[in-house]
Formats: C-alpha cells, sequence, structure tokens
C-alpha cells in the first residue's frame, strides 16, 4: 500500500467517524455532505487498488513443500 492509499484510506475513516459525531450533535442532514465525501473517497481508493494489483507470485516464490519422513 502506498502512501496516497494510506492517506486516502485514514482521511475517509476519519471523515466518517466525524460524520457520525455531526449526526449525533446536528442531525443526518448536517452530516450527509460529510458521509457522501467519505464514500466518494472510499471509492476512489478502491479504483487506484483496482488499477495497480499486486505482482503475482512466480514459481520461484512460491513456498516449497517442507521434507516428507
Amino acid at each position: 500500500m502506498k502512501l496516497s492509499d494510506a492517506l486516502l484510506l485514514s482521511l475517509s475513516l476519519a471523515l466518517i467517524i466525524i460524520g457520525v459525531h455531526q449526526s449525533l450533535t446536528s442531525g443526518i442532514g448536517a452530516s450527509y455532505p460529510i458521509f457522501m465525501f467519505a464514500v466518494a473517497m472510499l471509492f476512489w481508493f478502491q479504483y487506484r487498488r483496482m488499477q495497480h494489483p499486486t505482482e503475482p507470485v512466480s514459481p520461484q516464490k512460491k513456498a516449497k513443500p517442507g521434507k516428507k519422513r
């Protein structure tokens, strides 16, 4: 995970926490834009992860079976 991905994920989590606090104090109408921004950032994070998948494991990197006794 790159730094920018970690920042997107942590910022969206922080916005969700802020949105919950706002909905408890001011109501859901006041916190709706905060939730939508957090969801948009989560979608952006998922899009970035799908664009850069982890590299496939080559046959040399696979775990070798243990010794048979």
